[in-house]
């Protein structure tokens, strides 16, 4: 959630309380103010309207104790105001319902977290399979538009629209903000898995904590997975999307060094990884693998497993790693993986058979933004003596990198390219 500017001298300190409070409980917020009234827009709306009046009143009468109560008793009555001023339907209702229910009846200053409810709510399948997971980012987590359209490949305005009109439906057809019943629990399970693993994703991204859109992302995926491992201890997958995360989340700290540069994995110093998270990640995946039933984010855990195990012992397993991407390309295509399964090929087979692996994705729209494909070409093309078309792809992959680290690991690898030719 991105709040309204303001005087800095004058509001510095509540803006940044308020900040703080977005980046923390969003999700919590918007999840309480929704369950009642089924209404996501509505309760985005008078969300923001609750922040906007904390930057007026917080420098003046200062910050509250609560901040999140504070908050969500101002957002519980913008959206009464706003639903007497419609007096559509049951609205009105609903709205003196949700006003009934206060935060301190669960514990004093505490919000109940219902976020899994509105995650559950969001694969509804009354909407449309596509939009589901970039609804429960923006909703449960708070990632803007432009932010999720760009981890699904697509331009901001048009995952906007898209956006908009699943709120529209969610409203129209009532759909109740519930878990459901476990019998029909894991037919809906894998849209939330993908939405909880693209926030990690996401906050992945951005390591150092500079950019407050994704600050603190990794921690509330990490809190959402855990949770969904709790609810369906037996269920394989959830077991998956934890380890995966737990590997990942191991190395966070080796992936740059004492001056803040960017070192890839192979590069790591295996040493410097988290090993408690690792143990706890093997545990994880022993336990899923015990259940006999393969799943895309088994597999994704079990490819960390495999890069983890090389690094320490120094031992090449690039075919066994070929043979898993292999696995998860048949039970989840698509361009991504098709990436990562050639930088995997061109260790055990060569850079051509890694570019010939590539080669028909070279028109596909949805690599056209997509950093990792370009840099992974580059690699491949200088490796194979084709400078040239590897410095346009280095190119085009320093101008669509975020990462200002990484920006420039791959100007030093453009730059010592372009000196050889």
């Amino acid at each position: 959630m991105t709040l309204p500017g303001g005087d800095r001298d004058a509001d510095g300190a509540a803006r940044s309380i308020a900040e703080a409070v977005a980046r923390r409980s969003y999700g919590k917020l918007v999840a309480l103010l929704s369950m009642r009234t089924r209404d996501v827009a509505a309760a985005e709306d008078a969300l923001a309207d609750a922040f906007a009046a904390a930057l007026a009143d917080w420098p003046v009468r200062g910050c509250p104790t609560n901040p999140e109560a504070w908050l969500m008793t101002v957002a519980r009555r913008r959206a009464l105001d706003g639903a007497r001023h419609r007096r559509i339907g049951d609205e009105v209702p609903n709205q003196l319902v949700m006003l009934a229910v206060e935060i301190d009846e669960h514990e004093p200053g505490a919000l109940p977290d219902r976020r899994l409810a509105v995650l559950f709510a969001c694969t509804h399948p009354a909407l449309d399979a596509a939009i589901r997971t970039p609804l429960m980012l923006q909703v449960v987590l708070g990632l803007e538009a432009k932010t999720i359209a760009s981890a699904f490949l697509m331009s901001p305005t048009a995952m906007s629209k898209r956006l908009v009109r699943a709120k529209h439906k969610i409203r129209e057809a009532g759909i109740p903000f519930s878990v459901p019943e476990r019998d029909a629990l894991r037919e809906r399970l894998d849209a939330v898995l993908e939405a909880v693993y693209a926030a990690y994703a996401e906050g992945w991204t951005d390591p150092v904590g500079g950019d407050t859109e994704r600050r603190d992302l990794t921690g509330e995926a990490l809190f959402l997975a855990q949770l969904l491992v709790e609810l369906l201890p037996e269920e394989p997958e959830t077991l998956g999307l934890l380890a995966l995360m737990l590997y990942a989340q191991s190395r966070c700290d080796a992936r740059r060094d004492a001056a803040g540069n960017y070192v890839p994995l192979s590069a790591q110093d295996p040493a410097t990884w988290n090993t408690s998270m690792l143990d706890a990640a093997d545990a994880l995946l022993r336990r899923a693998n015990a259940l006999n039933v393969i799943g895309r984010f088994q597999l994704e855990a079990a490819l960390q497993s495999a890069h983890v195990h090389r690094c320490r012992t120094h031992c090449p397993n690039w075919h066994e790693i070929v043979q898993l991407y292999d696995a998860l390309f048949a039970i989840a295509a698509s361009p991504v993986v098709a990436v990562n399964r050639a930088l995997a090929l061109a260790e055990r087979d060569g850079p051509q058979a890694a570019l010939d692996a590539l080669a028909p994705y070279e028109n596909d729209p949805r690599l056209n933004d997509y950093q990792p494909y370009w840099a992974a070409r580059a690699d491949l093309l200088a490796r194979v003596g084709a400078t040239a078309e590897a410095l346009n792809a280095y190119g085009l992959a320093i101008g669509l990198e975020r990462d200002p680290a990484v920006r420039r690991f791959l100007q030093k690898r453009r730059a010592a390219l372009s000196a050889t030719s």
